[in-house]
């Protein structure tokens, strides 16, 4: 795997684990399967750190005008989300126009979805005290500050300068290109 983690370069940061009553294992092999059949597929999460068009559109579209990707980098956790796993219908990039999903893909109790390709397992550590917040009322933050609490995940930026001695090193045993349109909503016709 090429080296991602270094100065200058976008990562999109999540920790993962149980979504919606369904193992980690079983979602990265129904994702793997999604890309394999429809080209792309879409990663589910919720909270408003990462929102579509605030966040996610705005930083991926910026690192793509210079040629860049930006990297979802996923930490594991242990996680107890137990919301129904309802499937997702429907996706839109701007809330307002919605097109349906393709029956390949399942999203399931999410609000939003990140757009992937070439999701791999991997292992590599991630210095967060070595990125800093992209975007946002937070830009400029420092990662380790950053990521603490309720807060799992961010659009970062990776620094040029090693901190000495870190704080906050995380292990990344999951990565995926994120590709256009990058993050959109998504709902049930039915919800």
């Amino acid at each position: 795997m090429p080296e991602i983690i270094k100065p200058g370069q976008g990562l999109l940061y999540m920790k993962v684990g149980t979504h919606a009553k369904e193992p980690l294992e079983e979602i990265i092999a129904r994702k793997t399967r999604e890309i394999e059949q429809n080209g792309v597929g879409y990663w589910g999460y919720g909270g408003g750190t990462c929102h579509p068009q605030t966040m996610v559109q705005p930083f991926a579209k910026d690192y793509e005008k210079h040629g860049g990707v930006i990297y979802l980098c996923m930490q594991e956790m242990e996680s107890t989300h137990f919301a129904e796993p309802i499937r997702a219908d429907e996706w839109s990039t701007d809330g307002i126009e919605w097109s349906d999903f393709p029956e390949v893909i399942e999203v399931r109790g999410s609000r939003y979805a990140l757009v992937i390709q070439n999701l791999r397992q991997t292992e590599m550590e991630l210095v967060l005290d070595n990125t800093k917040v992209a975007l946002g009322n937070s830009m400029g933050a420092r990662g380790n500050k950053y990521i603490r609490g309720r807060v799992d995940k961010a659009c970062l930026e990776v620094m040029g300068s090693e901190v000495q001695n870190p704080e906050k090193v995380v292990r990344i045993g999951l990565v995926a290109d994120i590709v256009a349109p990058y993050a959109v909503h998504v709902r049930n016709r039915q919800n």
